[in-house]
């Protein structure tokens, strides 16, 4: 562990700034992943409820999601199902809407990441400059196996180590962020499928109604 924390201060001022920003890609990672998981574990078993659900009562099927506002599509099924006589139009329109609001919620903190991927490597060179600006200012002609020789090899190894410093902590953000946005790839078509769904439902029960109204004036 000392070695470790030789190494990190050997490594200059650039350190703090890339240690940070490793904190962050660990801790946004971490909350990310656990949201996703517990969304992905759960949301098809509501889905799969509330279209049996909608399909029986409707007036039921409402009262279930509001158990359930936690989840987006919870949230997006109710907007739809809560309007009063819709339409065709009306519903689609509905859960489009709503989908569209939930979608900064999905892409929470990839922009973090998006901009430690482009900014940990431009730390990391920054201090491979000053690290060889510390090298370079130590050397003195007919002096270089002298006592200044440590100032030089102190300089070198900031720049070595910031550098990889700076790569590490850039792939850990790109590797987090590839993860998120395939996941969010995922989801959105997730959500076009679960609505398809419950469009298909609102049509066949707006059908049944319209049939037995005929039957009753029959």
């Amino acid at each position: 562990m000392s070695k470790l924390f030789d190494t990190l201060v050997a490594g200059g001022v650039t350190i703090i700034p890339l240690l940070i920003c490793s904190f962050l890609v660990v801790a946004l990672s971490i909350e990310r992943s656990i949201i996703w998981s517990r969304v992905r574990k759960n949301q098809k078993r509501i889905v799969k409820a509330a279209l049996q659900i909608y399909q029986q009562d409707p007036t039921q099927a409402e009262d279930f999601l509001q158990q359930h506002l936690d989840f987006a599509i919870a949230r997006i099924y109710l907007e739809a199902i809560s309007i009063p006589n819709a339409t065709p139009t009306e519903f689609a329109l509905a859960l489009d809407a709503r989908t569209q609001s939930e979608l900064p919620n999905l892409r929470r903190f990839n922009i973090i990441f998006e901009v430690i991927v482009g900014l940990a490597p431009l730390l990391g060179l920054l201090g491979t400059v000053t690290g060889l600006i510390t090298s370079f200012g130590s050397l003195t002609l007919g002096d270089i196996g002298g006592s200044k020789s440590l100032n030089v090899t102190g300089g070198i190894s900031e720049a070595l180590i910031s550098t990889a410093m700076g790569l590490i902590v850039a792939v850990m953000a790109l590797i987090a962020a590839s993860i998120f946005r395939s996941l969010y790839a995922q989801q959105l078509a997730y959500f076009d499928e679960c609505c398809t769904q419950l469009e298909l439902k609102h049509l066949r029960s707006l059908r049944q109604q319209a049939q037995q109204q005929v039957n009753i004036h029959v």
